[in-house]
């Protein structure tokens, strides 16, 4: 198991893999993956049929998806409804009116047999994933009102989340944080706000269990805006420190 993904995934003979995607941070997906990818073009209609063993059982239709460079992404919620069609034990099935660009019919069928344990597996996979992924906290950028240092709530809870990613990913080696201010001031005084802003994220993610010996804490004050200090509302955003995770 895995902090960072989990896969659920089954093999079609003479066709290619099934495989339930759920990334560390991010909604569940499913991909259909053919070994040839001239074998689907076109839309698909993606129906929960009744397994053999289950006579008489409406079929339940999820949806319509397409196909895209040969491959097949289903959204979220749709994928979400092929595992409950799964634990019934209906077989989530692509209808394609099109094999290998030619008029005969397609029809690919995930099968449910031996599927509990697999499930359960990746649902013990799936409660231990971390909230985030790396692309979600390789780079932040937290604010602060005119003037101050102090760390908010709403930073503090950030602050939480990178540094149990950090504390988790043995690749990250480095972490850089930068304090900034607006131009509202003197120069020498933004200088220092910027400083006690790095310093205070610094002291907060040490607190939190990394190793000071990862952090390179710096400070610009005003002189790297992110947008020019001319409105209020610019202003806030140039009054931050950002946060920038390096791995190995």
């Amino acid at each position: 198991m895995s902090p960072f993904i989990c896969r659920l995934s089954q093999t079609i003979p003479r066709f290619g893999e099934a495989v339930f995607h759920h990334e560390a941070g991010e909604p569940l997906a499913f991909h259909l993956l053919p070994t040839h990818s001239q074998q689907l073009s076109g839309p698909l209609l993606l129906v929960a049929e009744a397994a053999p063993w289950q006579p008489g059982r409406a079929p339940q239709v999820i949806g319509e998806v397409r196909s895209q460079s040969g491959q097949v992404e289903v959204p979220s919620a749709q994928a979400i409804q092929m595992l409950a069609a799964l634990q019934k034990g209906l077989l989530p099935t692509f209808s394609a009116g099109r094999w290998f660009g030619t008029p005969e019919a397609l029809s690919i069928s995930i099968s449910s047999v031996n599927f509990q344990s697999a499930y359960e597996d990746y649902l013990a996979c799936v409660a231990q994933l971390l909230p985030v992924n790396y692309r979600q906290v390789a780079r932040t950028a937290v604010l602060f009102p005119s003037a101050e240092y102090r760390l908010s709530d709403a930073t503090r809870e950030r602050l939480d989340l990178i540094a149990l990613y950090v504390k988790t990913d043995e690749s990250v080696q480095q972490i850089f944080v930068d304090g900034h201010s607006d131009n509202v001031g003197r120069r020498l005084l933004n200088r220092d706000l910027s400083m006690r802003r790095a310093e205070e994220v610094t002291r907060y993610l040490v607190s939190l269990g990394i190793d000071e010996e990862m952090i390179v804490t710096r400070y610009h004050g005003d002189r790297y805006p992110v947008v020019p200090n001319n409105t209020a509302e610019n202003r806030t955003r140039n009054r931050r420190v950002t946060i920038r995770l390096e791995r190995e």
